[in-house]
């Protein structure tokens, strides 16, 4: 009896607690995506659903989760601000038919935002620890539309190209040409390039075109920069 009563105590404060964290996500999107330029139904309906504290490894730091700026989850490596997750989502003008490449994964909270609206998410993450890690999160909240791929991001994922979009969470130095390649003529890859000598990033909007790309240069951001093959490689853009 005493063992039931404990067990309904929990749960009640369980209850508690992941209603607070949703009201603290139904802030975060009235407040800091509506109250920008953030519009795009399926976009803001995502951003009220993924759980984004359950991203965050350590349980010490979930309550700044729903901030207004990126989450540190180890290995040099942080989710990016919730405004920035949603604008890069709406910039690749999504369609519930598409097949979607991320290139750097971390935690699998842009995979979930993204697999919310398209059909399949392909996420390419270098570090074998984040790897595991994302599987695991991704699973657990039912996530059966996304694939975690231990792999250098610098490549792609050629084996199911090409894309209706691509989505990279780090900054390149160059233009990551084996990308555009796995791009379908007309859609969109969204990306930060540190492009100038002072090494200051940029967020871009790539768009394949029948006679090679153009592109839309748009805000200043700060990303972890891309590792792999694609390292020390002078910028050209």
């Amino acid at each position: 009896m005493a063992e039931a009563t404990a067990q309904a105590m929990a749960k009640r404060r369980s209850d508690s607690t992941e209603a607070e964290f949703k009201a603290r996500r139904l802030s975060m999107v009235a407040e800091q995506l509506e109250q920008r330029d953030i519009d795009d139904p399926d976009v803001l309906a995502a951003m009220r659903t993924v759980p984004r504290h359950l991203f965050v490894p350590e349980r010490r730091n979930r309550d700044t989760a729903y901030s207004d700026g990126p989450q540190v989850i180890g290995y040099g490596q942080t989710i990016s601000q919730p405004y920035v997750v949603a604008s890069m989502t709406q910039l690749l003008e999504l369609k519930p038919s598409d097949r979607i490449l991320e290139i750097g994964t971390g935690c699998g909270y842009q995979a979930a935002v993204l697999a919310e609206i398209v059909k399949q998410v392909y996420t390419v993450e270098i570090i074998p620890e984040l790897v595991r890690r994302a599987r695991q999160t991704l699973k657990d909240l039912g996530y059966r539309n996304v694939t975690v791929v231990d792999d250098d991001g610098s490549f792609g994922y050629p084996k199911a190209a090409p894309y209706d979009g691509i989505l990279v969470t780090a900054a390149a130095p160059k233009m990551p040409e084996e990308l555009v390649r796995q791009l379908k003529i007309g859609r969109h890859m969204v990306l930060p390039m540190a492009t100038d000598k002072w090494g200051r990033q940029f967020l871009y909007k790539i768009t394949r075109t029948e006679t090679g790309t153009e592109s839309e240069r748009l805000y200043e951001v700060r990303f972890v920069p891309m590792v792999g093959d694609i390292e020390g490689r002078d910028f050209s853009f």
